[in-house]
């Protein structure tokens, strides 16, 4: 009966947490000092928020108190305040400590005086107003002015900085504001480019425990752009942010860069962040969704009209949210209607999944490879912390930093677990890896295109050629320039055994976007390798991704421009499958013979495989 009525006292506080707009999210609209200053002016901010509520269902809104020197005065902000609180809209607060963005994001210099002096200033001034608040992006550090080179003194700059605004944190933003409002929330929210964060002053060993909570940097946009990141960050950033403080990750956190590969890719941004389980999302910023105007000549994608997971065309018929007929007119409703759909089945996952990843803290190498790996369908779950009771464990390059890694290694292989490890952390730690077996990857390149039954790639990709002691060590895959009747051959996957486990080497070419290019037989070994921890995985090419959650379900996401067919490769105990979505039941295939090829790489795997399609750039959504 205590237990009852204990469910009974907790179901209205559950229900509170998602009690707006959508069934297990919330949608947020950050706001540009630029902006709120603006809304001094009651009808520019009534005109302008009729385009942005009349297209996007809005739970809370951010209001910038700063940006490059700009700060908004009080009766603006209080104003601007009691018109949201007025339409029922959740109100917060933000920072973003630039001097001048457009000036290479040109930042506070933390250890001069007068800098510190208006950082704190701008700290209180944003707590008078907001019991919540946001620092965005730039809570860090690129000055090098004199003030900041004496103080830095024999030090490098990473520990610096970090130290540095570890302590600025505390000292001008935290204490003071919580001295002002002692019951406001601060929180930090983090960009995309996590591998390279200690180097401006970005610590995640103290920032996500410093500060109330964090926000997630989703932005992944056009790859090809500067900073080459790959769609699948947007959802393994906040996997990893999630696993710094379980808990205490806020949301994700979305522009329309990227747009110019299609609105499809901006909707892919939204919908991945979703797909990590935010919470909350925020849609940076208030000028664009009223600023970026929808026309299908710019963002109308060829592939549409085949039942993608956007659609482009519903996306412009009239839309009704506030009472008022209107014809969508800017991106906002890109993402109103993004919400919509993924907001039938995003409250059915569970929590997600991976293959467990270590990255220690402040940790260089192998940038960034988890999204290429997560972009050729293998799950990653990054870790701050050597995890415990995996079958597999994957370390990158970034591994080194950790004096006792062999130590870790070997008690995983002991307990009969694997441990995979890329070239490059072979290649940075060869003399510890020898005492678990003599490999070595060296300075020694291969030029390969040939994989032997596992296929044959249409580039030629640039490998590191790993070395072993033959029978101590055994190749999975090959490749060569030909492997077929040709004259040499180097490991793309090898194994050699640990007391009860196994160490396995991957090879991961020079330029990682050559993983997009391996052949299908290539990435199934990798994915079998490390999916052991997992009942599901992927036999398809590059570029299609697979989400698992532990309720059963799962998705599977392609990110190519044409419609392709997959197997999803299941346990033998699954028997058919689910689409969430339209409830049709698939079942399995009939059984194929094994090849000696298949018996090659695990003998023991026995599966049940089903085939599904997907449609460009689209999504479904099973259950087991």
């Amino acid at each position: 009966m205590k237990k009852l009525r204990l469910i009974i006292m907790l179901l209205p506080i559950c229900l509170a947490a998602f009690s707006g707009n959508y069934r297990s999210f919330k949608v947020s609209v950050y706001t540009r000092a630029y902006e709120v200053e603006k809304m001094k002016d009651l009808h520019w901010l009534d005109s302008t928020w009729q385009i942005i509520s009349s297209q996007v269902k809005v739970d809370k809104i951010y209001l910038e108190t700063h940006r490059d020197l700009l700060i908004v005065p009080d009766e603006t902000l209080e104003q601007a305040k009691k018109y949201f609180l007025d339409k029922g809209i959740e109100v917060g607060g933000g920072i973003t400590y630039t001097i001048n963005e457009a000036n290479s994001f040109e930042t506070f210099c933390y250890s001069d005086p007068e800098h510190r002096k208006l950082i704190r200033e701008i700290a209180e001034h944003t707590a008078k107003h907001f019991d919540d608040f946001i620092l965005d992006d730039f809570f860090f550090t690129s000055c090098k002015s004199d003030i900041e080179i004496k103080a830095k003194g024999t030090k490098s700059w990473t520990q610096y900085r970090t130290e540095l605004m570890t302590e600025a944190a505390k000292t001008l933003v935290i204490n003071p504001a919580k001295k002002i409002n002692p019951k406001v929330k601060i929180i930090i929210k983090y960009p995309n480019w996590y591998d390279h964060f200690q180097g401006l002053g970005f610590n995640l060993a103290t920032g996500p425990q410093i500060f109330d909570g964090v926000w997630t940097g989703t932005e992944t946009r056009d790859p090809s752009s500067d900073q080459h990141l790959q769609h699948y960050l947007g959802y393994n950033i906040v996997r990893y942010f999630d696993n710094l403080r379980p808990g205490h990750n806020y949301g994700g956190w979305v522009d329309s860069g990227g747009a110019n590969m299609g609105m499809d890719r901006y909707a892919e941004q939204l919908w991945l962040t979703f797909f990590a389980k935010a919470p909350e999302i925020a849609l940076f910023a208030y000028n664009q969704l009223i600023g970026v105007q929808l026309n299908p000549t710019f963002y109308r994608t060829p592939w549409q009209g085949q039942g993608s997971s956007f659609d482009y065309d519903a996306m412009m018929k009239p839309v009704n949210l506030n009472g008022k007929e209107v014809v969508p007119t800017t991106i906002a409703r890109a993402a109103g209607i993004t919400f919509e759909t993924i907001d039938k089945f995003i409250y059915k996952l569970g929590k997600p999944i991976g293959v467990a990843c270590y990255k220690p803290f402040h940790s260089l190498g192998d940038d960034f490879l988890q999204n290429y790996l997560g972009m050729i369908g293998i799950p990653m779950d990054m870790l701050p912390e050597f995890p415990d009771g995996h079958k597999v464990v994957l370390l990158t390059e970034q591994a080194k930093y950790d004096p006792d890694i062999v130590a870790k290694i070997k008690a995983q292989l002991v307990k009969g677990n694997d441990v995979v490890i890329t070239t490059n952390l072979l290649h940075a730690i060869p003399e510890k890896i020898a005492d678990i077996a003599e490999l070595r990857a060296g300075d020694a390149k291969a030029i390969v295109n040939d994989f032997g039954r596992a296929g044959t790639s249409e580039k030629d990709i640039l490998i590191t050629q790993v070395k072993y002691n033959t029978n101590d060590a055994w190749e999975m895959i090959s490749a060569g320039r030909p492997l077929t009747n040709g004259v040499s051959g180097y490991p793309m996957a090898l194994w050699a055994g640990y007391s009860k486990g196994r160490l396995y080497v991957i090879t991961i070419p020079d330029d990682f976007g050559n993983l997009y290019d391996l052949p299908v037989g290539v990435l199934n070994v990798f994915r079998q390798i490390l999916s052991k921890d997992l009942d599901i995985r992927i036999d398809a090419p590059a570029k299609v991704s697979l989400f698992v959650y532990d309720n059963g379900t799962f998705i599977v996401n392609s990110f190519l421009d044409t419609p392709i067919t997959v197997n999803i490769n299941a346990n033998e105990n699954i028997n058919s499958i689910t689409d969430i979505l339209s409830g049709t039941v698939i079942e399995k295939q009939p059984a194929e013979p094994q090849t000696p090829f298949s018996r090659r790489y695990r003998p023991d795997d026995k599966i049940n495989v089903f085939r599904v399609t997907l449609m460009p750039h689209s999504y479904r959504v099973f259950s087991k």
